[in-house]
């Protein structure tokens, strides 16, 4: 619309053109469903063909036929080229080369400066540095010996005069207890008040009460003590080979018909007298010596036994 001026709204903005109104009437799409790139979905897209697989063949690499990087270069070694850098740098040598004049010193230990260059340093020298004369102080000033004692049991030796001794009673707390005491009862006129009207229960609190005085004790009756002690009669016997250690003296000896046949007599049997069985057979008896060797020699120290205890 033209204004007053004859000039257009868009002259008086000052654009060149008016711009377009490309959002009226366009559909909405959601940047949710939006894609990335429009582009890449639409017409013929890139096949690459599929994946190569590396083998020695040419086939394996993207280019048809092996490419050299450099076309015409000729061989170099490398040791040629250090044996040409070693001739261009001795010519730079003037003279021979340097060969010190004696070989090297090595240390004798720790601590020496036998090999070095420079020598010892004096600053780590072990000798003392000078000193002036030690010039011992003067002596405190007294005013009087001190006095002799260990401190107990020595009067007069404190800086301080000494204590008087004051005697003092060695029952004087007990003392006054018993005066208190005394005073105290003095000034009590008469026994202490006592009420008789106290409520009692209907029934004893206690019910194992008994008025009636008890019997008097019984005196328990106290064992017998033997004055003297009891003494065997003769002192123990000691084990031996002649029965020496047994409560029994040595059985007398007698002849055993051992092994001796009884002549048959010929007895009726109604008149036959009944002879008992010979009762158990005798077995082996071992002596009494050898109880003392069984007791110390067992299944147990039979390897570290001395010899001696057979």
């Amino acid at each position: 619309m033209p204004g007053e001026g004859g000039k257009s709204d868009m002259d008086r903005i000052g654009l060149f053109s008016e711009m377009d109104y490309i959002t009226i009437g366009d559909r909405y799409i959601s940047p949710y469903n939006r894609p990335f790139n429009e582009a890449a979905g639409k017409n013929r897209q890139m096949l690459p063909g599929g994946s190569k697989m590396m083998s020695g063949l040419q086939q394996g690499f993207f280019e048809p036929q092996f490419l050299r990087i450099f076309e015409g270069e000729g061989y170099v070694s490398l040791n040629q080229l250090r044996r040409r850098y070693m001739l261009e740098e001795a010519k730079k040598n003037i003279s021979k080369a340097f060969l010190p004049s004696n070989g090297e010193k090595k240390a004798c230990g720790l601590g020496t400066y036998f090999g070095t260059i420079g020598g010892p340093v004096p600053f780590f020298s072990a000798q003392e540095k000078p000193k002036d004369k030690y010039v011992a102080p003067g002596k405190n000033l007294y005013t009087n010996p001190g006095k002799k004692g260990t401190g107990y049991g020595y009067a007069n030796i404190t800086i301080g005069k000494q204590f008087s001794h004051s005697v003092d009673a060695y029952d004087t707390a007990k003392t006054n207890l018993q005066k208190e005491t005394e005073d105290h009862h003095q000034l009590i006129k008469g026994s202490p008040f006592k009420l008789n009207l106290f409520p009692r229960d209907y029934f004893d609190s206690n019910p194992y009460a008994f008025e009636k005085a008890l019997p008097p004790l019984k005196k328990p009756e106290l064992p017998k003590t033997v004055l003297t002690p009891f003494k065997p009669p003769s002192p123990p016997k000691k084990a031996g080979g002649m029965k020496a250690g047994t409560f029994d003296p040595f059985p007398t000896y007698t002849n055993d018909q051992y092994g001796k046949k009884i002549p048959d007599k010929s007895v009726a049997k109604a008149g036959a007298i009944f002879h008992p069985s010979s009762g158990p057979k005798s077995r082996p008896v071992s002596s009494i010596m050898s109880a003392n060797v069984k007791k110390s020699l067992n299944s147990k120290n039979y390897l570290t036994a001395s010899i001696q205890s057979y």
